[in-house]
């Protein structure tokens, strides 16, 4: 029940004298006390009744009233049989916490307040329990005809439960997507993959500036690689994926440890349907999977693109079936991305199975190849390009999921006009992410904008050779800046930024020219190379990138 259903007709007559707009407020219980401090018994939840024994000075309502405000307490009813009215010191205090506050007349007994409190709690939880036997039925039938849109909507507008199916990178597959700010689905897959990673208990909980939210995992199936899970795992208490970073994410508004029993029980059938659907729909994408390994081997095999072209057509027909519309004729003839991307750390099949979530799951022309650890992506290119920082900025949610040694690299290819370009795409988007493998950071990116740079030909050589270069030309002036404390490579560095102005190198350095040409006269001495020389400019260039 509710605060206002004890003003309700048929309650007992009780007057409200304070924080009207706290009525809807759960009363769980009743406590009767005249105790001072009652707080050590407060559990939450409660209407306290008291006959007002422990005032004997204005000050004492406020203590009491904080006491009960920070022990939960839901409500105050006041007696006026022993002390008579409601002092105006304790209405003020009720209104400076917002604690509801009802006066009890002389006339009536505490005790009928108890009973009729009592009845009302029984009552509900009653209806509670009926209610959530026929949510169960309710949820099993809708997760059959309607997917899980259905069963959400089915929670939401029957119990003003608001859950939301996230996929590992933030994107909504199910639930109400514009009462979710993307700013507060990041954090919430966050924590989730966080959590994961800890091999924390679900349900997990994240705190933000909305409220606190339950997160439950919907455990990808296992990896190509892996063994069968047994049919029995989805039944376990708190499932633990072998491939965190695919989950899908059951969001819930609230708290559920603080549920009830059967209330819990309904979210972790909730979670169980999800998952169910997860491996419903991952066993949809085989067929795709196929397609894609069959493209992915042509390519590497140097096969006629006609026979490419096939099958690129075979999949737009695949993706026109599943959108409800037509293939394009002639597919093989459009324009084509590709996507290389490579995981660190991670077991195999992780790459692909993100992957395909990332890139919209079954309903798109997306073709996601495995390749152990990684996977190839064949993606009909976009009439507006996308930059790599997007990608990125799409995949960053991962990062808290990937441990100490985990990385994910991606390169992505230039448009490919056909199936007679995807080769050569091919081949872009490999050195694309050697590129984004040569950077700091969990997950990188590397675009085709990169490939026409100097950094495509230092990824593709070998370390052993970079290491070297490197080596012949920074090495001695490094070590004379560790002996003498000195600031020569930094100022290379600004050197070469300023194409070689001495005016406007000093002026960035804050030193004088004649201080600038004795460090870089220092340089050549050391290296034995001539810095007004366009040669020794680029070569020193390139080894600064190296380093």
């Amino acid at each position: 029940m509710r605060v206002r259903d004890l003003l309700a007709p048929g309650a007992p007559r009780l007057r409200l004298l304070a924080a009207e707009e706290e009525l809807d407020r759960q009363v769980s219980g009743v406590m009767t006390t005249d105790l001072q401090d009652p707080g050590r018994y407060l559990h939450g939840g409660e209407l306290v009744l008291t006959g007002m024994l422990w005032r004997t000075v204005p000050a004492d309502s406020e203590r009491f009233v904080r006491t009960l405000a920070a022990g939960g307490a839901v409500a105050l009813a006041a007696g006026e049989a022993e002390v008579g009215p409601v002092p105006e010191d304790l209405v003020e205090a009720c209104r400076r916490h917002r604690m509801p506050l009802l006066a009890v007349p002389d006339d009536i007994a505490f005790g009928t307040v108890t009973e009729f409190i009592g009845r009302q709690v029984s009552a509900d939880r009653a209806a509670d329990l009926a209610a959530l036997v026929d949510r169960h039925r309710l949820l099993v039938s809708a997760a059959g005809g309607g997917g899980l849109d259905a069963v959400l909507d089915l929670l939401g507008g029957d119990l003003d439960l608001d859950c939301w199916v996230l996929a590992p990178t933030g994107a909504v597959i199910a639930g109400p997507a514009d009462r979710l700010s993307a700013q507060d689905r990041d954090q919430l897959v966050r924590a989730h993959l966080a959590a994961q990673r800890q091999r924390r208990r679900p349900p997990h909980r994240a705190r933000l500036a909305a409220g606190t939210y339950s997160l439950l995992p919907a455990p990808a199936p296992a990896p190509a690689s892996a063994s069968a899970s047994s049919p029995a795992s989805a039944e376990s208490d708190a499932p633990q994926s072998d491939c965190p970073l695919a989950d899908w994410v059951l969001a819930v508004a609230g708290d559920v440890t603080e549920w009830t029993t059967k209330r819990q029980q309904l979210a972790e059938n909730l979670a169980r349907l999800v998952a169910a659907e997860r491996h419903r729909r991952d066993e949809g994408r085989r067929l795709r999977r196929r397609l894609a390994d069959e493209v992915l081997a042509l390519l590497r095999h140097d096969a006629d693109p006609a026979e490419i072209g096939r099958t690129l057509y075979a999949s737009s027909a695949m993706a026109a079936r599943y959108a409800g519309s037509e293939p394009e004729s002639r597919a093989e003839e459009g324009s084509w991305l590709v996507l290389s991307a490579e995981g660190t750390g991670l077991p195999e099949g992780t790459v692909r199975a993100v992957l395909e979530e990332a890139l919209g799951g079954t309903s798109d022309r997306a073709l996601v190849a495995g390749t152990g650890t990684g996977a190839v992506v064949v993606v009909p290119a976009p009439e507006v390009p996308v930059p790599a920082d997007t990608l990125r900025e799409l995949l960053a949610p991962l990062e808290a999921g990937l441990g100490p040694e985990g990385r994910i690299t991606l390169g992505v290819s230039a448009p490919a006009s056909g199936a007679g370009g995807l080769r050569g795409a091919l081949e872009e988007a490999r050195h694309a992410r050697r590129i984004a493998a040569s950077r700091v950071g969990r997950v990188c990116v590397a675009g085709p904008e990169e490939l026409a740079s100097h950094v495509l030909l230092l990824a593709a050589v070998p370390d052993e050779v970079r290491r070297a270069f490197r080596g012949r030309l920074l090495d001695k002036v490094i070590a004379y800046d560790l002996e003498h404390q000195a600031d020569l490579v930094r100022t290379l560095e600004a050197f070469l930024r300023s194409d070689g102005s001495w005016t406007r190198c000093a002026g960035q350095l804050h030193v004088h020219v004649n201080t600038l040409r004795y460090r870089i006269g220092r340089i050549e001495e050391l290296t034995g190379r001539d810095l007004s020389r366009l040669e020794d400019r680029v070569d020193f260039y390139l080894a600064l990138e190296l380093a």
